[in-house]
């Protein structure tokens, strides 16, 4: 018998820049064209329906002005295309238009865009680069910073998928005026998420500055934009690969997926996490974290950003409490939840490897959804 060993030890930094800005669409054609990413002459821009006349055609347009080779891939705009086979269709239309391993990708929308053109960057010839042109306020705050990307299944949310951090994330501002108030909502959901898991004085500032954010005011928007980023990033040094304090940015979510994926998507994902975060909260103060006065504090706070705080009647409540169970905190076949401690931290316990996340039994949550 003979043992050969490989030694693959490597350092590898994956740092990058988010550039919160205006009107960036220049500045990243600038920056290609400049080599910030590379000697690359290929470039697929993956968007959605939505988007893509907005801003992602005048992205292709600008490229290929200065030279280089670029095409569009464009998907039916939704949470239910952020599936396998549509990241199947994107890789097969890319082959077809002779994309190889030289080529990068760039990824412009919002959320369901950016997992999805990642995941297919990380795998792509193995891995290819992707910059990030986010064009939401629900992305800007959650999918377009931590380099998560993945698929959903019927049978799970999020846990096909792999860690695949870009090269750049581009947040334009001035994008967001093109949204639905209701797209609007939706970003304040993950915004008042981060304020509740680690930032008391910003939960402070968005209940004295609510109306003005919804409308767009300049001024909030870039303070909104840039504690977005800051808290979530203090978050992902700490834990790239969610194995501990990571666990907190889901805050909300395991309701909120379950929700969401319930509804047959009738919800949007930030009014689901808005649901969730209300569920965690009464959790949070049924086991003495939370105050009554801290629950009524959230509900009316994103009551005031067009949010639901209440479980819609057509949902059906076993139906709910079974799809918990495809969350991916779940261990060894128990729930787990994030759940606040006060405004602007969360529950920590060494207790059987709790960690950031509490092992909840089913009664537990079977009877906060029914108050609900």
């Amino acid at each position: 018998m003979s043992l050969f060993e490989c030694k693959l030890v490597r350092t590898v930094d994956d740092s990058y820049d988010i550039e919160i800005g205006r009107d960036l669409s220049d500045k990243l054609v600038s920056e290609i064209s400049e080599g910030k990413f590379g000697r690359i002459r290929k470039f697929a821009v993956i968007t959605d329906t939505n988007v893509m006349p907005l801003y992602a055609q005048n992205i292709v347009d600008k490229l290929r002005d200065n030279g280089f080779y670029a095409e569009l891939f464009c998907f039916e705009a939704g949470e239910k295309s952020k599936t396998r086979d549509v990241k199947a269709c994107i890789e097969d239309s890319m082959l077809g238009c002779g994309f190889r391993r030289d080529c990068m990708i760039v990824a412009v929308g919002g959320g369901v865009v950016s997992d999805l053109a990642g995941f297919v960057a990380g795998t792509f010839g193995r891995g290819v680069p992707f910059v990030i042109y986010s064009t939401t306020l629900l992305s800007a705050a959650d999918a377009s910073i931590g380099g998560k990307t993945a698929v959903d299944t019927p049978l799970a949310t999020n846990l096909i998928g792999l860690f695949n951090q870009p090269k750049k994330v581009y947040i334009d501002i001035n994008t967001w005026r093109t949204l639905t108030k209701r797209d609007v909502s939706c970003g304040m959901a993950e915004t008042v998420k981060h304020a509740l898991i680690a930032d008391e004085e910003f939960f402070c500032y968005l209940e004295e500055n609510i109306e003005k954010a919804m409308e767009l005011d300049e001024k909030t928007c870039e303070h909104i934009a840039h504690t977005n980023c800051r808290i979530k990033y203090e978050v992902v040094m700490k834990d790239e690969r969610e194995s501990s304090l990571r666990e907190i940015l889901n805050l909300g979510h395991t309701v909120g997926r379950a929700v969401e994926t319930v509804s047959n998507y009738k919800l949007l994902h930030g009014e689901a996490v808005s649901i969730g975060l209300v569920a965690a909260a009464k959790l949070s103060q049924s086991l003495g974290f939370v105050t009554n006065e801290q629950v009524k504090r959230l509900e009316k706070l994103l009551i005031r950003a067009n949010l639901p705080t209440v479980i819609p009647e057509y949902i059906d409540k076993k139906e709910l409490v079974k799809k918990l169970y495809t969350d991916k905190k779940v261990k060894d076949g128990k729930l787990r939840f994030v759940l606040q401690k006060g405004i602007g931290d969360v529950f920590y316990s060494d207790e059987d490897g709790a960690g950031y996340a509490r092992p909840t039994t089913e009664k537990e949550i079977e009877e906060i959804i029914e108050r609900m």
